[in-house]
C-alpha cells in the first residue's frame, strides 16, 4: 500500500488506495493527541467519500479522549471560523480541495482557526509515522456532539467587511458555480443576503462534479459559455471546499484566480491602506497595487500557512495566494472564496463599475508554468547554476530560487516538488511569449 501525500498541514490520497479509513484514524489520532482536552471540529466538503472519512475522524478523536463536534458539510474557511467561535481546541476538514473525485484528504486546524503551521504539522507527521498514539481508557472516550448552525457566524463576519446596503441597491445578477462542493452552503445565503438575483450551478453538495474541480480556464469553459449569454454581472466559481475563487465577467471572459486577489487588494487599499502579503509564486500585480497606494508589500513562501505567518508578522490588512485565495484577518486566517465574492461586489457597487471595467484597470501580466525532471540530490547545485546564469536578475531564496528582473517587470520561480523528482518552473512577464522563454531557458539548463 502506497502512502498518502503528507504536507505540513494535512494529507490527501486516492480513497481505497493511498487513503483508507485506517490511515485516517491513525493520522487524526496522532493529531488529536497533540491537542489539549476539549472539542475538535469535524467538517467535510461534500465529496461522496466524505461521510465515511468523517466517521473515521469522529472515532479517532473520541478514542484519544477529545470531544468530536460534527458540523457536517461546510467550506474550509467556515471551518476556520467555527473552530474559533465554538471554542474548539482544533479541527479537521475532510477535503481534497481541487483534486479529482477519487481523492479525499484531511486538513488540520489549530485553536486559532488557521491551518496548522509547519512545526506543528511536522510533529503530527512524526507521531503518525512512528505510531506513537496512546488511546484513552473506556471511561475517557468522549461522545460526539453535533453543531446545528454552521453558517451564521461566518456570514456575519463577511457582511461586516463590506457595505451590504450599497450592494443590495445594485441588485446584481450573479451566477455561482459551486460544482457540487461545499460552496453553496454559505454562498447561496450570502449572495441572497446581499440582494443578488442568483443562479446556482451544482448547489447540492454531493461531490458529483459537473466538471474537473480545479477552477482553471479550461475546466470552466462551459460555465463561461453559459455566462456569456446570461446577462450576468459576475460569475463566481469555487473549488470543492470553497477556499479558492475564480471569476468570469459578464461577457464570459475568464479573469481567473490570479486576479481574484488583485481585485480585492485594489478595493481594500482604496479604503484602508496597510500592509499586503502574497506568496512568491503569485502574480506581481498585487505588489504593483501596493506600490500604487503606497502600502508595504511582503512576499512569503508558497503555502497558506506561510502567507498567514507573514500576514500576522506584518499586521497585514489583506493577503492571500494567486490561486484564488483571499485572506481577510477580520473574517479568519483561511483562504476564503466568500470574502472574495463580497469584496468584488462591494467594489463594483462602490464605484458603479462593471466587473470588466475593474479588471481592465489592473496591471496586466502573463504567467507560464511548466516542470522539469530533477533528482533531489542535484537541486542545490542546479539552483546555483541558474543563479549564476541569470546574473542580471536579483536572486532570493524564499522557497526554492526566485529571480526578479525589476526593470523588465518579469520573474522566475524554481522550486522542488515535495512528491516527485521534479522542479516546478513559474515565470511571469508582460507578455506570454516572454514568460515562456524564461521557463524554456531555465529548463534547458536543468537538463
Amino acid at each position: 500500500m502506497a502512502e498518502p501525500i503528507i504536507s505540513v498541514s494535512g494529507l490527501r490520497g486516492v480513497v481505497g488506495h493511498t487513503l483508507t479509513p485506517d490511515t485516517a484514524v491513525r493520522y487524526l489520532a496522532a493529531f488529536a493527541a497533540t491537542l489539549p482536552e476539549g472539542k475538535v471540529l469535524i467538517t467535510r466538503d461534500g465529496r461522496a467519500t466524505g461521510p465515511m472519512l468523517a466517521d473515521a475522524a469522529r472515532a479517532a478523536i473520541a478514542a484519544v479522549g477529545r470531544t468530536p463536534v460534527d458540523a457536517g458539510v461546510a467550506a474550509t474557511p467556515t471551518a476556520g471560523v467555527l473552530v474559533r467561535s465554538e471554542g474548539c481546541v482544533g479541527g479537521v476538514q475532510v477535503s481534497a480541495s481541487h483534486n479529482p473525485a477519487e481523492y479525499n484528504g484531511l486538513k488540520l486546524f489549530g485553536d486559532d482557526g488557521r491551518i496548522i503551521p509547519a512545526p506543528r504539522g511536522e510533529e503530527v507527521k512524526r507521531r503518525y509515522l512512528a505510531g506513537e498514539t496512546r488511546y484513552a481508557a473506556h471511561g475517557q472516550v468522549k461522545l460526539a456532539e453535533t453543531l446545528a448552525d454552521t453558517t451564521s457566524e461566518h456570514l456575519r463576519r463577511v457582511e461586516a467587511i463590506v457595505e451590504p446596503r450599497r450592494i443590495r441597491d445594485r441588485r446584481f445578477r450573479v451566477l455561482l458555480d459551486a460544482n457540487h462542493g461545499s460552496g453553496a452552503v454559505l454562498g447561496r445565503p450570502l449572495l441572497e443576503r446581499l440582494g443578488c438575483e442568483l443562479t446556482v450551478l451544482g448547489g447540492a453538495p454531493d461531490g458529483r462534479f459537473s466538471h474537473t474541480p480545479e477552477p482553471t480556464e479550461a475546466n470552466l469553459a462551459e460555465v463561461a459559455r453559459q455566462a456569456a449569454g446570461g446577462g450576468f454581472d459576475a460569475v463566481f466559481c469555487q473549488d470543492p471546499d470553497a477556499d479558492r475563487l475564480a471569476i468570469i465577467d459578464g461577457d464570459g471572459r475568464y479573469l481567473g484566480e490570479e486576479l481574484t486577489l488583485a481585485l480585492c487588494v485594489d478595493h481594500q487599499l482604496r479604503q484602508q491602506p496597510g500592509p499586503v502579503v502574497s506568496n512568491c509564486s503569485s502574480s506581481r500585480v498585487t505588489e504593483d497595487l501596493a506600490s500604487r497606494y503606497g502600502a508595504p508589500f511582503y512576499r512569503s513562501a508558497v503555502g497558506e500557512a506561510n502567507v498567514v505567518d507573514a500576514m500576522q508578522a506584518a499586521g497585514a490588512v489583506l493577503g492571500g495566494e494567486g490561486a484564488g485565495g483571499v485572506i481577510h484577518p477580520a473574517v479568519g486566517w483561511v483562504r476564503d472564496s466568500f470574502v472574495g465574492m463580497a469584496m468584488v461586489l462591494d467594489a463594483m457597487a462602490a464605484r458603479s463599475c462593471s466587473l470588466a471595467d475593474l479588471a481592465d484597470e489592473l496591471p496586466r501580466y502573463s504567467i507560464h508554468k511548466t516542470k522539469a525532471p530533477l533528482e533531489p540530490e542535484r537541486l542545490a547545485v542546479s539552483l546555483d547554476r541558474l543563479e549564476t546564469h541569470f546574473s542580471d536578475a536579483a536572486a532570493s531564496r524564499p522557497d526554492g530560487l526566485r529571480l526578479d528582473w525589476e526593470d523588465e517587470r518579469k520573474w522566475l520561480l524554481v522550486r522542488a516538488s515535495n512528491t516527485e523528482p521534479i522542479v516546478r518552473l513559474i515565470a511571469e512577464a508582460p507578455d506570454a511569449a516572454a514568460a515562456r522563454r524564461i521557463c524554456d531557458e531555465a529548463a534547458a539548463l536543468l537538463s
